[in-house]
């Protein structure tokens, strides 16, 4: 809804800080057309600044005050900057360490004297002995408690705010190395804390809370609901150390031990590694200021966390923003991110419609020549991954980690596979963590798992793969050379017919992988012949039959187009001859009256093309024009059979049959199907057309003008 122009509101004198709070929601929802965020915030501060301890709650206020900075960061000046710095100090670091006053009911059997307050407790049951936090725990609490709940809330985004990176003290450099030795660690007091301005007290009483926090969340809660805040606070409290160390170095030498502590804590903790990520970013920051290496806590990362903990959506999610964030951090460490692209599919295949589009923009960093042909292995398997880890949760003993899933979906014979020791090779390889640089052919697996290939789960993991296979197409090219297009074109060769059969997937990969593998060929032509004895046994054996309309079409096609002598020096006669009976046999058998019945029904388009590529074949060797010519012929009959009108469309006989006219006409002259078919590079290239000198209207007006000439010459 538009805002109203005729409605005027304003929070100029409002004194009741719930009041104000309610209002302000209201005037930032409208935009800022009449300087409503500066006003807002000037009132908010006016309020801050006159409050008195007895006066209304603060509360209210600091969601106001967070909103304020994020809508408009210039508006706040630097002394009311300073007065909510010196309020965030108080309320993190002196809130009352007792716990709030129960309020009677005043009821009939309320009593006059009140029960006093006991100390605050930590989630471990002990009696709190430090400042109060986030963590601290109590029946009641007391309105300074709260607020040291909701600046902390609120801490990290008021640091970035405050105080910008890089924009510590000018002495910075001078105390990093003072403060690095033993002795000035222990000296830093409350008593030069307090002599320091503003935002360099906040800091040093956020590092002290965060360090609080830390400790806090190395003990063991009482109830879910603290131990779940633990996790919570310390991954926050990592965020903030890392903020502090950015804006001052100072902090580094006083996090280091802290956090490596830590890290030897949460790595072997699987329920906290949440927090490591946080940690690796912080190891990923600084680590070189500090000549820290951050490989232990990625191989960590990027090993044990995706394959025990794939099915859960948030970490994954938040997992694969962290990689894409520090791509430029990694440095050496981005060679064990590429290595373990197999472990980091598994969030992928288990959370692919969320996950899909994050990975489009991921997967061209994970990309290298050393790794492409196993990863494109991978992607053509990820179904088949799908279904090998719902399988892994449904085996494991921890019934009360694993996520729900389809109950109606009965797979005890996938069970059984999954447990049988002549399979558990495959399913080790499929679920492996790291690149292994070998590949495995899994048709065996394929078979034992269709009984989930109707799963949910699967299908929409199948329906991402086509866009995950474009994506991929298109990093491989900026990189490419000839010997992985070679071994590219091979797989694609090879995997058209061997495909997880999960309903529709095979259909939207092939055209894929026929538009992929013409790319190939447009890019290195010299493939055709390069490749030519593993593309004469794709056409001679069932894989070209089974592979599908759309990538028999591109093969056949990339055979027409590219197997020539003006493409590639190598190329033979005895080549082309070859080629011409493999795609004769080919067409026949597609073609034969009585199609067999385990074949796949060939498309007029196959067909078409087929007799096209022939045509060109027999125009560069042109002892075989006769051979196609009685062909085609008999093509263009068998278009007018009863037969054929029962195996296709009439659109589609009719297609075959003006092809088959054409065709035959052009080889009644050799010389012009030549010129057709087979024009040179010159020919091909755009600026044939172009160019006044060389174009074909040009030679069309000359053979006019002689023909005329002639005519002339001749006796009337």
């Amino acid at each position: 809804m538009s805002p109203c122009d005729s409605l005027s509101l304003c929070c100029d004198h409002i004194q009741n800080t719930r009041q104000l709070s309610l209002v302000a929601s209201v005037l930032l929802a409208q935009g800022d057309k009449k300087q409503e965020v500066r006003n807002v915030g000037l009132r908010v501060f006016k309020v801050l600044e006159s409050r008195q301890p007895e006066g209304p709650s603060l509360r209210p206020l600091l969601p106001v005050l967070s909103k304020v900075t994020s809508l408009a960061p210039g508006t706040l000046h630097q002394d009311q900057t300073n007065v909510l710095s010196k309020r965030l100090v108080d309320w993190l670091r002196y809130a009352s360490v007792q716990q709030g006053l129960v309020h009677s009911s005043g009821g009939f059997f309320s009593t006059p004297r009140a029960r006093q307050p006991g100390p605050v407790t930590e989630v471990d049951g002990a009696v709190a002995t430090d400042f109060f936090t986030v963590l601290s725990t109590g029946q009641h609490f007391t309105e300074d408690q709260w607020l040291n709940v909701q600046a902390f809330s609120m801490l990290r985004a008021w640091l970035l705010h405050s105080s910008p990176e890089g924009t510590g003290t000018a002495d910075t450099d001078d105390r990093s190395e003072l403060e690095g030795s033993t002795l000035s660690v222990v000296s830093a007091t409350a008593s030069t804390s307090r002599l320091l301005p503003p935002q360099e007290r906040l800091r040093d009483k956020a590092f002290e809370y965060c360090q609080r926090l830390i400790e806090q969340s190395n003990r063991r809660a009482l109830r879910k609901g603290d131990a779940d805040l633990q996790k919570a606070c310390l991954v926050e409290a990592v965020l903030v150390l890392d903020v502090l160390c950015r804006q001052d170095p100072s902090f580094l030498y006083r996090t280091l031990s802290c956090l490596k502590a830590l890290q030897a804590r949460l790595c072997g903790d699987p329920t906290s590694v949440r927090a490591l990520l946080p940690l690796a970013q912080f190891f990923l920051n600084h680590g070189e200021a500090v000549a820290v290496d951050s490989e232990a806590v990625c191989q960590h990362l990027f090993i044990r966390t995706p394959s025990e903990l794939f099915h859960s959506p948030t970490l994954a999610f938040e997992f694969i923003q962290f990689c894409r964030d520090n791509l430029p951090l990694f440095g050496r460490n981005l060679s064990i991110l590429k290595l373990s692209f197999p472990n980091l599919f598994k969030f992928l295949a288990w959370n692919s419609p969320p996950l899909t589009s994050e990975f489009v923009a991921f997967l061209p960093s994970l990309v290298d020549a050393s790794t492409a042909v196993e990863m494109l292995h991978a992607l053509l398997d990820l179904p088949c991954l799908t279904a090998a880890l719902d399988l892994q949760l449904r085996s494991s003993p921890a019934a009360s980690e694993r996520p729900l899933w389809d109950t109606s979906l009965r797979t005890p014979s996938c069970l059984e596979a999954f447990r049988d020791p002549q399979f558990q090779g495959l399913f080790q390889y499929v679920l492996r963590a790291k690149a292994s640089g070998t590949t495995e052919r899994l048709v065996p697996l394929h078979q034992q798992l269709q009984p989930m290939a109707s799963c949910a789960r699967v299908v929409q993991c199948a329906e991402a793969v086509p866009t995950l296979l474009r994506v991929f197409f298109s990093a491989v090219s900026q990189f490419t050379n000839k010997a992985l297009t070679n071994q590219l074109a091979l797989l694609l060769l090879e995997r058209s017919d061997s495909l997880y059969q999960v309903p529709g997937y095979e259909a939207s990969v092939h055209r894929v992988l026929s538009s992929e593998f013409l790319a190939l060929c447009t890019q290195h032509p010299s493939l055709v012949v390069e490749l030519a004895k593993e593309l004469l046994e794709f056409l001679g054996g069932t894989s070209g039959l089974r592979s599908g309309a759309s990538m028999l079409s591109s093969v056949v096609w990339a055979i027409g187009e590219y197997l020539s002598v003006c493409w590639d020096r190598r190329c033979t006669v005895e080549q082309i001859n070859k080629f011409f009976e493999a795609l004769e046999a080919l067409l026949f058998e597609l073609t034969q009256s009585r199609p067999s019945a385990t074949l796949p029904k060939c498309p007029p388009q196959v067909i078409t093309t087929l007799m096209t590529t022939l045509t060109k074949l027999a125009s560069r060797s042109q002892d075989l024009i006769p051979r196609v010519s009685l062909f085609l012929s008999k093509m263009r009959t068998l278009a007018l059979s009863p037969a054929a009108s029962a195996m296709h469309c009439e659109e589609g006989v009719g297609a075959v049959r003006r092809r088959a006219t054409e065709l035959l006409h052009l080889l009644k002259m050799p010389s012009v199907a030549q010129f057709v078919f087979t024009p040179s590079v010159d020919v091909s290239e755009p600026r044939y057309h172009r160019d006044t000198n060389t174009a074909l209207p040009l030679a069309l007006r000359t053979v006019s003008r002689l023909v005329e000439k002639e005519a002339g010459l001749l006796p009337g």
